[in-house]
């Protein structure tokens, strides 16, 4: 059976989940790593939605690959590799 989705953000919010979905981020002249900009500019619906959709492009991406890693996955491991 399928539960039932929150209907999609309004459109002009959708550029914003998208870029907050993704996996870059910016980071600090120290290196930490920042969230991204947009996230600041979503409702707490909007952010639960990129949330959503970075989970399944994760999902996506590690069913993918090779070696069964997400893009975010190779980049926490080249950092601390």
């Amino acid at each position: 059976m399928n539960t039932p989705t929150a209907p999609p953000p309004p459109p002009d919010t959708q550029p914003l989940v998208e870029a907050v979905a993704g996996a870059w981020r910016p980071r600090h002249r120290s290196g930490a790593i920042r969230p991204h900009p947009s996230f600041y500019d979503l409702d707490d619906a909007s952010r639960r939605e990129a949330f959503e959709v970075a989970r399944q492009s994760r999902l996506v991406e590690a069913a993918l690959d090779p070696d069964g890693l997400s893009t975010t996955a190779k980049a926490v491991l080249a950092r601390i590799g």
